[in-house]
C-alpha cells in the first residue's frame, strides 16, 4: 500500500504564489508517474501536471502552463507543485496521485491508483 500526504495549501491573493508538496509513505516502485489534479465545487476533476520518473519529463494542463512547475525530490520521496501568479480560477482542492498510465492516458484521473487526501487552495482578494 502507498500513502500520499499533501500539504502547502492556503488562502492567497491573486498574483501570489504557493508551493504544494506530496510525500509518499514508501518508494513507489510500482508507479512511474506522479501527477497533480484539482477539483473545484461543481466541476470535474481537472488535470494539472504530471511527471514521468523515467526521464523526468513533465506535462502541464493548458490552464497552468507557464505558471506552475512540478518537480520531485527522490531522496525524500516527495513531489512538489510550485504555483506562481495564482488566479481566482485556480481555487480548488488539489490532489496528488501516482500510477502507471500509458502516455495517451496521462491526463485521465481514473488511471491513477493512489491518491492523496487533497489540500485546499483559495485565491481571493
Amino acid at each position: 500500500q502507498v500513502q500520499l500526504v499533501e500539504s502547502g495549501g492556503g488562502l492567497v491573493q491573486p498574483g501570489e504564489s504557493l508551493r504544494l508538496s506530496c510525500q509518499a509513505s514508501q518508494r513507489t516502485g510500482n508507479s512511474d508517474t506522479l501527477a497533480w489534479f484539482r477539483q473545484a465545487p461543481g466541476k470535474e476533476r481537472e488535470f494539472v501536471a504530471a511527471l514521468r520518473r523515467n526521464g523526468g519529463r513533465t506535462y502541464y494542463g493548458d490552464s497552468v502552463k507557464g505558471r506552475f512547475t512540478m518537480s520531485i525530490d527522490n531522496a525524500k520521496i516527495t513531489v512538489y507543485l510550485q504555483m506562481n501568479n495564482l488566479k481566482p480560477e485556480d481555487t480548488a482542492i488539489y490532489y496528488c496521485a501516482s500510477g502507471t498510465p500509458i502516455l495517451s492516458a496521462i491526463t485521465s484521473p481514473t488511471i491513477y491508483r493512489h491518491w492523496g487526501q487533497g489540500t485546499q487552495v483559495s485565491v481571493s482578494s
